[in-house]
């Protein structure tokens, strides 16, 4: 396109006003075309990172990703780096994702980062940005962050706290002479750490705990059988647990139960039979909506650790029913029922 041609046709003893619009606008869209071959452009103005501790498929992990997507979208540009230090525990492949997060960051240089679980408050926060330019949510990490050493300048987040007492309430309230429990859980730092919470909540009960911390699915079932001698059993989490095999799992238990079980993760809910469950998504909405106020200009320090608010009730039919257990009628109307 010849623009000035446009203002020579002023000129011309022929000059048609319908020809010449036709020109112009021809020549504007190239116009358009041309600078915007100088200035691309970009879908959106701010980079969101979300470092997630484990890996995708993990249901905890998928729980806290969904809430921070749906939360974030159309919003924020999100890039996932996923740690997986749920199924590799070793402590130096720690540090060294810990190093590739941090790489990541310095390469990408987001204008926010979340990060979900411990492991990732650890060995990427703690490790490389206190005090960093860059600001932080963590969300999913477990009863308190004290160690961590939060909040710093540029952190803050929602700690992960289980429903134990309002779970163990309702034990009371099922249970009243209950003198001794059982918790059956993987061998697991994050296990040790929710085991440590139930013995304190049931020493001010006056109840003996004792503890199963299973290395391979074998050691687990034989724990379950042996807390058929227990008022109740706490089941914690399989996860660490690698040959575990939930149909194999699911018909012995089912010939074995006859005590209460109670757990506070509802992927453990196909073997037990009553809980009080933490909600994933709460985790991730709640950090990806802390991220969107301070992109919006709202400063970190003014924004508290909190810990996280809901849960849910779930019951299993399947294993009360064999158990001969009868829990209160509107406490299986309200829960969420195993499949």
């Amino acid at each position: 396109m010849d623009i000035a041609f446009l203002f020579k046709s002023f000129q011309k003893p022929d000059f048609k006003p319908m020809r010449f619009r036709q020109d112009l606008t021809a020549c504007y869209f190239f116009i358009l075309i041309l600078f915007g071959s100088f200035f691309p452009q970009t879908a959106m103005a701010e980079k969101c990172l979300f470092i997630s501790s484990y890996h995708q498929g993990y249901a905890w992990a998928d729980g806290v990703e969904h809430g921070i997507r749906t939360t974030l979208e159309g919003k924020c540009e999100v890039k996932q780096f996923n740690m997986d230090t749920k199924r590799n525990k070793d402590p130096e492949y720690m540090k060294k994702t810990g190093l590739e997060a941090k790489q990541l960051i310095d390469s990408w240089e987001p204008d926010i980062v979340i990060t979900a679980d411990d492991n990732a408050a650890k060995y990427v926060i703690q490790a490389h940005y206190k005090d960093h330019k860059i600001p932080f949510i963590f969300c999913g990490v477990n009863w308190t962050a004290d160690e961590y050493g939060f909040p710093y300048s540029n952190v803050t987040g929602m700690v992960e706290v289980a429903p134990i007492y309002p779970l163990l309430e309702k034990v009371m309230d099922l249970i009243p002479g209950a003198k001794k429990a059982i918790y059956i859980g993987a061998n697991t730092t994050t296990e040790k750490k929710n085991l440590a919470r139930f013995e304190k909540a049931l020493s001010k009960q006056d109840i003996h705990l004792d503890s199963a911390l299973a290395g391979t699915m074998d050691d687990w079932l034989n724990s379950y059988a042996r807390a058929q001698q227990y008022d109740f059993a706490i089941i914690g989490s399989k996860s660490g647990i690698e040959d575990w095999d939930k149909e194999h799992v699911i018909n012995t238990i089912t010939t074995q139960s006859r005590k209460l079980s109670i757990t506070n993760h509802d992927w453990m809910m196909p073997y037990t039979m009553l809980g009080f469950t933490k909600v994933p998504e709460e985790q991730g909405e709640w950090a990806a909506q802390a991220a969107l106020s301070i992109l919006d200009g709202i400063e970190i320090s003014q924004i508290a650790i909190v810990p996280n608010r809901k849960w849910d009730i779930w019951t299993n039919s399947a294993l009360l029913k064999t158990s001969n257990i009868v829990l209160p009628e509107g406490l299986v109307v309200k829960s969420k029922q195993v499949q």
